[in-house]
């Protein structure tokens, strides 16, 4: 018998540490990133200084809407980077925060669905239709956790 999935969307619900806007902040490539979803947005372009406006922006939702924007070109191969930037910024999330890694871990074997219409790539488009890549990539990291 399969366990119930975990849905997880808000960083304040229960599993929101899953969430790129939770509050766990991480170091990577030699710089303190407020949250994953600060890293995440930011290396979608290769000008420098915007990638520093993305990472000292006060909130993670600025921090999306920044890396949504294209008033600044983002970089040709984002597309082809895009998931193992996410899966590096995940696995820092689990090394440097015990808590996240915990949380994770006590998913045990479920299958982990972020739940919101927003979103048909890296969450489940609300109804199961999208590809929900986010918890595919929690999923990924849990089982090279686990013993």
């Amino acid at each position: 018998m399969n366990p119930e999935p975990i849905y997880f969307y808000r960083a304040g619900d229960p599993y929101g540490c899953l969430s790129n806007f939770s509050a766990h902040p991480i170091l990577l490539d030699g710089e303190t990133w407020p949250t994953s979803e600060h890293y995440f947005q930011a290396q979608k372009f290769l000008d420098p200084a915007y990638r520093e406006r993305i990472r000292l922006t006060s909130s993670p939702m600025i921090a999306a809407r920044l890396g949504r924007s294209r008033a600044v070109p983002i970089r040709p191969d984002w597309e082809e980077v895009k998931i193992e930037i996410m899966r590096r910024a995940l696995c820092a999330k689990v090394q440097q925060h015990p808590e996240v890694r915990e949380t994770l871990l006590s998913t045990v074997s479920a299958e982990i669905i972020e739940h919101t219409k927003n979103d048909g790539f890296w969450a489940d488009g609300g109804d199961g239709s999208g590809q929900n890549i986010l918890g595919k990539l929690w999923v990924e990291i849990r089982e090279q956790l686990q013993p």
